[in-house]
């Protein structure tokens, strides 16, 4: 399994698409361990046909934190989040979730860019760059975070 303390963004990002595999083969008998208890856990946790496992919730809350601490503390966060925002919103807009943590909606848009290339769709331009930039915003988010907790 992805290391949640190696890169935290990589490691929400593998539960999710762990858990679309479970939901696509929900019958499939698992050799894997790791399978075996992710899809037990969705059972356990009622997430069957949609949600997001407790560990990714938490994982993400844990970077929702350390995103708002850095929005205060460090000047090239706030502006990488700066120039992101205009973009990040209207994303938003056109999600069931228009609510979602800014943190949220730039996994979920990689997620969903993921998504796309993997059926081989064409991505816009715009949605690239928004994309770089989203990617840059993680990046920082999760050195930031495996820093912290190797000084831990």
């Amino acid at each position: 399994m992805k290391s949640k303390k190696d890169n935290i963004a990589e490691y929400i990002l593998y539960l999710w698409q762990i858990e679309d595999y479970l939901r696509a083969f929900p019958e499939q008998a698992y050799s894997n361990t790791e399978l075996m208890e992710l899809q037990e856990m969705m059972h356990m946790e009622g997430i069957i046909y949609s949600g997001h496992l407790q560990l990714a919730q938490n994982a993400l809350r844990e970077l929702e934190e350390l995103h708002d601490e850095l929005i205060d503390t460090e000047a090239p966060y706030r502006a990488v989040m700066i120039h992101l925002q205009p973009s990040l919103n209207l994303f938003k807009s056109k999600t069931d979730r228009p609510g979602m943590s800014d943190v949220e909606a730039c996994l979920t848009l990689l997620y969903q860019v993921m998504m796309l290339r993997l059926q081989q769709k064409e991505i816009s331009p715009e949605t690239e760059v928004v994309v770089k930039d989203a990617t840059q915003l993680l990046r920082f988010l999760s050195k930031t975070y495996y820093d912290n907790e190797a000084a831990v």
